[in-house]
């Protein structure tokens, strides 16, 4: 007989499936000895840490860039003096190497999540790096993601930063997570790759590894033992997903002819390759922070002329939008965020980030508008910067002229604080466009931390507060006569973005695998019938009701695929 397990849906799609388990850490002995030679066993735990950070540098030269930039991050926490500190200082003490590591690392951690924000995603790192150090000390297999020889459904209690950017698309048919949330980054990597998801599902780990399951990344639902009427149902659903999405082509509108440019959300010149293949009519976020994590330097205008020049190229005249360096928070940068000169942050998501880092350090965001500017100049394709976490009109003004110094003539901002929303018409007025980063915006307006898997009902983009602040913006935008997007994940919704578009909503950005059902979906709805899904939604009281409010009041061919 199957059976249902429930969690929260992160990335769309479904898949049938047997269970890998990533394996678990070892677990650490009852008692451990203590030990009597300190220098020996701190040479020993030197070597296991060493071990660990060679095997992820080694993993991070066959991986793809943004991959890469995961793994060697992950390998300096190996490096770590601080870590490593602790751990000796407990040696010192008599410990035994291996409770001389799990103190060390709970120690480090769990400051880690006393902090919050992007330190608390921090603490999943340092953990992981624990895990593998422990293995090695027991001469055990590595923790993580074993290797994989075909298809599966891999279940965690969560996915280290190092496993989740190494994820293959061709053999990971679905990730199911215990823990995890909507922000988290194998929610958002999932969703880049196309692989169906769900976190907070309860009971994943004691799945057993070769049960079969049908994972709903719709809703959330992981049925084990399916029978072969759900399996041909999904695989009905999914072939129909494929015939609905190759339906249209060209630019996106409605049914009655409403234009909606349908974007891609790209991070580095490797996605640029792959998007620009694909129908879509340009960039909606061109993600530069990729450039500048993990360096301990910032790049040079030449450095950053080159990788820009190799993410425009392909896209020809077609328009990119870039977002300047959102760093601070959970993407912090050695040369910037850290050190004596940065400030002590309790809680970074609502300290120096985005544009506000750009404030503090000039000379960082002259030198990216540089570049771009070369870069555009290079490849004739038409660039469009915008601004991460603008607040005000006076910092939108002030970004407009940074651009406009560098020679960029179109410039926008990102609407992302509840403040820029509410006075979307005064803020749009000082700049060429907005966009709608609807992660943030959840976050913010919830005051629900987005790396938080048991908020993660708060952060649904569904919740009415959202949508409502979303009407506001998009109100502000047509005041002041200035297109406004939403290149959050959101826009790949096939049922948001008929509501998105209701609301006002003139472009959205998503990433390029979703564009063909979202550009269904928009083709099957007029834009008055967008406009009564919006007015139902925001009327609802729940995300839920939300969505079940949109979805009557869609065409029977968009509700059968989802």
């Amino acid at each position: 007989m199957s059976r249902e397990l429930h969690g929260v849906p992160v990335s769309p799609g479904w898949a049938v499936g047997k269970v890998v388990q990533v394996t678990a850490p070892p677990p650490l002995p009852a008692h451990e000895e203590p030990t009597t030679a300190v220098d020996a066993t701190k040479a020993r735990v030197a070597d296991a840490f060493e071990a660990v950070a060679t095997s992820l540098d080694r993993r991070a030269q066959s991986a793809t860039a943004a991959a890469r930039d995961v793994l060697q991050a992950t390998a300096m926490i190996a490096r770590d003096k601080t870590l490593r500190g602790a751990v000796d200082e407990r040696i010192s003490t008599g410990s035994g190497p291996l409770t001389a590591v799990a103190g060390g690392v709970e120690q480090i951690s769990s400051s880690f999540i006393a902090l919050g924000g992007y330190f608390a995603d921090r603490a999943i790192d340092v953990r992981d790096v624990g895990n593998r150090v422990v293995a090695r000390l027991l001469g055990a297999p590595d923790t993580g993601v074993p290797p994989l020889t075909e298809p599966c459904v891999l279940v965690a209690h969560d996915l280290a930063p190092a496993d989740t950017a190494t994820l293959n698309s061709d053999l990971v048919q679905a990730v199911v997570l215990a823990a995890g949330g909507r922000g988290g980054h194998t929610a958002i990597i999932a969703a880049q790759l196309g692989i169906p998801a769900a976190v907070q599902v309860a009971g994943a780990t004691a799945l057993a590894r070769g049960t079969v399951v049908a994972v709903d990344g719709d809703t959330g639902t992981v049925t084990v033992d399916p029978d072969d009427e759900l399996r041909e149902a999904l695989q009905h659903k999914a072939a129909a997903r494929m015939t609905a999405a190759s339906r249209h082509t060209g630019p996106g509108r409605t049914k009655d002819g409403h234009p909606v440019a349908l974007l891609a959300n790209i991070g580095t010149p490797q996605d640029a390759q792959i998007a620009a293949a694909t129908d879509v009519e340009g960039v909606g976020l061109f993600r530069t922070e990729v450039l500048f994590l993990g360096h301990h330097a910032a790049p040079t205008v030449e450095e950053q002329t080159e990788i820009y020049r190799e993410a425009l190229a392909p896209f020809g005249d077609r328009p990119v939008v870039v977002r300047t360096l959102d760093a601070g928070a959970d993407k912090p940068l050695d040369f910037a965020t850290t050190g004596e000169t940065a400030p002590e942050e309790s809680n970074p998501a609502l300290g120096v980030r985005g544009l506000r880092l750009s404030l503090r350090n000039p000379d960082l965001l002259t030198d990216q508008l540089r570049a771009l500017a070369r870069a555009a100049e290079l490849t004739g394709t038409p660039v469009r910067v915008m601004a991460p976490m603008v607040s005000t009109t006076a910092e939108a003004t002030w970004f407009a002229e940074q651009a406009h110094e560098q020679g960029l003539a179109s410039v926008g901002v990102m609407i992302e604080v509840p403040a820029a929303a509410l006075r979307a018409e005064n803020i749009l007025g000082a700049v060429d466009f907005g966009s709608v980063g609807t992660n943030d915006l959840a976050q913010y307006t919830m005051a629900a931390d987005r790396t938080l898997g048991p908020l993660a009902e708060l952060l649904d983009p569904w919740q009415p507060a959202t949508l409502d602040l979303l009407a506001r913006a998009a109100d502000g935008a047509r005041a002041a006569d200035r297109p406004l997007g939403v290149c959050g994940e959101s826009a790949g919704d096939p049922l948001m973005a008929c509501v998105l578009t209701g609301l006002g909503v003139s472009s959205l950005s998503m990433t390029a695998g979703r564009v063909g059902l979202v550009r269904f979906a928009l083709g099957t709805h007029t834009l008055a019938t967008c406009r009564e899904m919006a007015s139902a939604a925001r009327a609802a009281d729940s995300a839920l009701l939300a969505r079940e409010a949109a979805l009557r009041l869609a065409d029977d061919t968009l509700r059968d695929l989802l």
